[in-house]
Formats: C-alpha cells, structure tokens, sequence
C-alpha cells in the first residue's frame, strides 16, 4: 500500500525554522512527484513547493520562495522540506502528496496520496 509519513512540525517563533519529512512507502519514489502544500483554519489548501524526485528539481510558490528549499533522499525515500525565516502567516497544517503518474504541478487535484498533515504554528 501507499503510505506518505509526515513529520517535523511544531512551533517556532518567528523567524526560526523547521524541517518537516515526508517518508514514502509502497511505490517507486522516482517514479513519481512529490509536492508539500498547507492549509490553515477556514483556507483551501494551497501548494508549497513541488519536487521532481528524479532530478531533484523543485519549485516553490512565491509566499515561501527564497526561505524554504525542498530537497529529496532517493536511498531513504524521503523528501525534506527545510523551512527557514518563518512568518506567522506560515501558520498552517502541512501535507504532502505524491501526484498522478506523469504530473508536476501545483494542484492538489492532481496528487493521489496525502500524508496525514503536520502542525506549524508560528507565534511569539
């Protein structure tokens, strides 16, 4: 079966960093992408990052571009999503997905497993 394991969140003041993980089981993992996205209370879920698991590209919505940096473990099936300078408007629940066999993007129409979601809150 496929499962998608998030971990790492908490809560930093702002500022601070966090790096979440997503470990992967059941599928091959270059075989398919990986995006992060987050929603917080009374929002749509909306896209983070997104990584091609083979060649390691990744790409970031413009809120988070330039403080977070997602990379990819091939040997532990894993993708890290470093989250630096945080802002309280990063305050939300962090889910990772592996999308559609094919599909590099940004909707989270196109991802079929979810983790199950990870807390950060960011708060002085």
């Amino acid at each position: 079966d496929v499962q998608l394991q998030a971990s790492g969140g908490g809560t930093v003041q702002p500022g601070g960093s966090l790096r979440l993980s997503c470990a992967a089981s059941g599928f091959t993992f270059t075989r398919y992408n990986m995006g992060w996205f987050r929603q917080a209370p009374g929002k749509e879920r909306e896209f983070v990052a997104r990584i091609r698991t083979n060649s390691g590209f990744s790409n970031y919505a413009d809120a988070v571009n330039g403080r977070f940096t997602l990379s990819r473990d091939i040997a532990k099936n894993t993708v890290y999503l470093q989250m630096n300078n945080l802002r309280p408007e990063d305050t939300a629940k962090y889910y990772c997905g592996r999308s559609r066999s094919g599909y590099f993007t940004v909707s989270s129409a196109l991802y079929d497993y979810w983790g199950q979601g990870t807390q950060v809150t960011v708060s002085s």
